[in-house]
């Protein structure tokens, strides 16, 4: 039977995907700057899980510039690194919340407030230039959960702000993180679900017309 894919194949990324990537990647990277300076100061975690994704969301989408026009089997192996990144970034930040737990540390609401706000408008104007890519494969689906996840984050981390305000207590802050650490887990396993189907048909496109040449010889 003939194989239905172009899996083996590189080929040309979607129309305007590339350049939706680089101005993800910009944007990720300034605001990991600013988060970064604002969880030290303020002492929020859920600030600091924020700052720590937009990192690793530029290590992301750096990964899928370099792969962009490359075969889908190159492009499944480096959603795979992504969607384990994602899981392991959840289990830090959960660990980092019961070291708060333990610390005892209240952070400082109106520094949370105001970062979150901004980082919500940053990341809601890169989710938008990416919508239009979320069906496609893991690589590209990878990219728009990591956008989705973004703006999510961004909503809690002011609600957390709020409830900080309000309770005095760091227990909004705390809930939150764990909250952001589990979406980034869920998230992460959905990806590498994804990434190992395009990489199972991406190495069956390969192997059949090998074997289908074998076989007229």
């Amino acid at each position: 039977m003939a194989c239905s894919c172009s899996a083996p194949e590189p080929k040309s990324p979607a129309p305007g995907f590339r350049k939706a990537l680089w101005i993800a990647l910009w944007v990720n990277l300034a605001m990991f700057a600013v988060e970064g300076v604002a969880s030290l100061s303020s002492g929020s975690v859920s600030l600091m899980a924020d700052a720590i994704d937009f990192f690793g969301d530029s290590a992301n989408y750096i990964l899928s510039l370099t792969v962009l026009s490359m075969g889908m089997l190159w492009r499944g192996r480096a959603a795979m690194v992504k969607g384990i990144t994602m899981a392991v970034f959840g289990l830090v930040v959960w660990a980092r919340a019961v070291w708060v737990v333990q610390a005892g540390i209240t952070p400082e609401p109106l520094t949370m407030g105001a970062v979150g706000l901004l980082a919500l408008a940053a990341n809601v104007s890169v989710a938008a230039i990416l919508f239009k890519f979320r069906e496609g494969d893991s690589d590209m689906r990878s990219v728009w959960l990591c956008s989705r996840n973004d703006a999510i984050s961004n909503i809690a981390v002011m609600v957390a702000a709020l409830g900080v305000f309000g309770t005095g207590t760091a227990w909004p802050d705390l809930v939150v993180a764990a909250i952001m650490g589990t979406l980034a887990i869920t998230a992460g396993i959905s990806v590498v679900r994804h990434a190992r189907s395009d990489i199972a048909e991406a190495k069956a496109c390969t192997v059949e017309p090998a074997a289908a040449g074998s076989s007229n010889r």
